[in-house]
């Protein structure tokens, strides 16, 4: 059955110019709608990218970010930790942080590390998965640490440290720089502060 036929076999009494016309103009919305939401998903896409290239994001799919809007906190009982890393991309049922930072180093930094460890140890018990490694990514560079025995007893440890100290309200100074002091969250109680 050909086109003319149908219009043939349709009933006109039925179809006023009025109707003729709002049907063409919803249908000319609908479709400035789909072109808007298409363009703005190849935008959408462009950018994530160009974050994925900047911050030197492994493939896969980024399932958590706390860059650009607040992400929810992750929570570990088992710990009593909580935390949000910048990212948590998904490839192959793994899940990998990445945090962010801004500055550049030739090697990563202690206190970053054990960062990556604790959002490697929240995303296994919030994800009930296995976290091997997590990535920080320096301007200049990024590094892949690996979630081993060692980082995780290193981990385990300084929280043990950490609550000791807090419980003590008692502050000891290890390290000489400056900077450190300024942003530093135990500054209240440190009594060998810099500044």
């Amino acid at each position: 059955m050909g086109w003319l036929s149908i219009f043939d076999s349709c009933n006109y009494d039925y179809i006023t110019a009025g109707d003729f016309i709002d049907i063409v103009v919803v249908s000319g919305l609908l479709i400035f709608c789909s072109i808007v939401f298409l363009l703005k998903s190849r935008r959408i896409r462009s950018r994530t990218s160009n974050l994925k290239r900047k911050y030197m994001i492994p493939d896969g799919r980024i399932m958590y970010s706390d860059l650009n809007v607040p992400a929810k906190t992750l929570f570990s009982k088992r710990y009593g930790l909580t935390g949000k890393p910048d990212y948590i991309v998904k490839k192959d049922n793994q899940y990998t942080p990445i945090e962010v930072k801004s500055s550049s180093q030739n090697y990563p930094q202690k206190s970053h590390m054990l960062q990556l460890a604790a959002y490697c140890q929240l995303i296994e018990d919030n994800y009930k998965t296995f976290v091997p490694y997590g990535i920080i990514a320096y301007k200049n560079t990024n590094y892949k640490i690996s979630f081993d025995p060692k980082l995780r007893f290193e981990l385990e440890s300084t929280i043990k440290k950490m609550r000791i100290v807090l419980k003590k309200k008692k502050v000891e100074l290890n390290h000489n720089d400056v900077s450190r002091c300024v942003s530093c969250s135990m500054r209240s109680f440190c009594k060998s502060k810099l500044i």
